[in-house]
């Protein structure tokens, strides 16, 4: 079941569809997908949330456009563009400088903010004062950014005598490596830089390559309205929403340490929860993937033993109190208690789903709406997908109905047993749960 789950939903094949296009088109599509980097600054995992400044950024902007969010990480610049004119992302949400190379590949929005470049050396490299004092070292650049353009610039006008080596590794990575002595030198954008530098204590990056300089993101030049709405969307945002997220990413630098170096962020461990173990545990009995099941919690309670809802459900997977006691849960502030309890309430509406839909790939969409409306609901629009000839086996045709559940000529249908239900949000729900789990499917390891 996993291996095709994955596949099928998260996997490769997903980022074979390709689509040209417009705002428009991707509203009725339903999402817009955005290439986004896996770092301290862009997007990564920290104690099972999702976060990173452009992410966050994203996300907002999915939500103003009232479409879903997919992310696809891209390391490689150069493979962002390519992505962007196959049709398999929609916009490359990296801080991008313009020069007249990209400016053929893409549209750039308008700037959100300013960013220098500065030369990245360890602790003890000497403190640069003149580029000649560069002359016989080696800088080493990512690979399909501007900071190979720029130093060429500076070599040759001032007749320098020092080597720059491009490489695929990230900034991120280079820095590591700088710092661990493995390279003498590299170039980052300041943001970056800074970020690293409150893990790695006395980083010198005070030589700056270039003042100032814009960046944006890229859309495809046959996006226009894509272009304009983004646009307007970042004039309103550059003195709201921006600001605090540059300061919560950028100025912030002991919640920055933090998260970039603790076992439960992405980018320094692989660790979800304090509670992976128990929830691979769980897992296992279930057939899922583990981060499956841990997105399912993460949804449910944050990872929150404690955690009790307006309507009274309660532990990690957060059971009704009826729920608790008929799957044997005595204390659900225990995690293990509560989490068996969720476990085996889940094989339970497996169980209930097996018959009516065979197919493992569907039938976990039909749980996951069941765990969080109720399989009465669900069931009501399985009877009215089938009463309308849909197809029943699949998600799709059965999550229309559960949708039409609040509209009174379908709810009073004498096939409707449980009666009105806000099915959007069931929907929505697994939308949610297996977005999140895209996440942690891409960040952490199986």
């Amino acid at each position: 079941m996993q291996c095709t789950f994955l596949q099928r939903h998260f996997g490769e094949e997903t980022l074979d569809e390709t689509y040209i296009l417009d705002l428009p088109g991707i509203k009725t599509r339903g999402f817009i997908r955005a290439a986004v980097d896996n770092n301290s600054t862009g997007y990564y995992i920290y104690r099972g949330r999702r976060m990173g400044y452009e992410y966050e950024l994203l996300r907002d902007l999915a939500k103003k456009l009232g479409v879903q969010l997919n992310l696809v990480l891209v390391s490689d610049i150069d493979a962002a563009f390519d992505f962007l004119q196959d049709g398999r992302v929609d916009v490359i949400a990296m801080n991008l400088e313009k020069n007249n190379e990209r400016a053929t590949r893409g549209m750039f929005t308008r700037p959100l903010g300013k960013i220098n470049t500065v030369l990245v050396g360890a602790k003890n490299s000497p403190k640069i004062n003149d580029w000649e004092e560069l002359n016989g070292d080696t800088v080493y650049v990512r690979r399909g950014a501007v900071y190979k353009s720029e130093l060429c610039s500076v070599k040759d006008s001032l007749q320098l005598d020092f080597l720059v080596m491009e490489t695929p590794d990230h900034e991120e990575t280079l820095i590591d490596r700088v710092a661990e002595g493995e390279i003498k030198w590299t170039i980052a954008d300041q943001n970056i830089a800074l970020a690293n530098k409150t893990y790695y204590d006395g980083l010198n990056i005070s030589w700056k390559v270039t003042e100032s300089e814009e960046v944006a993101w890229v859309v495809r030049k046959n996006s226009p309205k894509l272009l304009s709405e983004i646009n307007s969307w970042l004039e309103k945002e550059e003195k709201k929403l921006i600001p605090i997220l540059y300061s919560k990413y950028f100025l912030n630098s002991k919640n920055s340490y933090f998260r970039n170096t603790s076992a439960f962020s992405s980018l320094a461990g692989n660790r979800i929860s304090v509670y992976d173990e128990l929830i691979q545990q769980g897992a296992q009995e279930l057939g899922w993937d583990w981060r499956l099941l841990a997105s399912l919690v993460y949804k449910e309670s944050k990872f929150d033993t404690t955690a009790i809802s307006y309507a009274g459900a309660q532990g990690l997977l957060q059971l009704m109190p009826v729920t608790l006691e008929r799957f044997g849960v005595e204390n659900p502030n225990d995690p293990r208690e509560s989490l068996m309890g969720g476990i085996r309430y889940l094989r339970y509406l497996d169980k209930f789903w097996m018959e009516r839909v065979p197919e493992t790939n569907e039938r976990i969409k039909f749980i996951l709406a069941s765990y969080n409306i109720g399989h009465g609901h669900v069931e009501d629009a399985w009877r009215l997908a089938l009463k309308y000839g849909k197809n029943v086996q699949e998600w799709v045709s059965v999550a229309e109905f559960l949708e039409l559940k609040s509209d009174p000529e379908y709810y009073r249908d004498p096939l409707v047993k449980s009666g009105y239900a806000k099915g959007h949000l069931a929907v929505n729900y697994v939308k949610d749960v297996l977005s999140i789990f895209e996440s942690y499917k891409a960040l952490v390891e199986p």
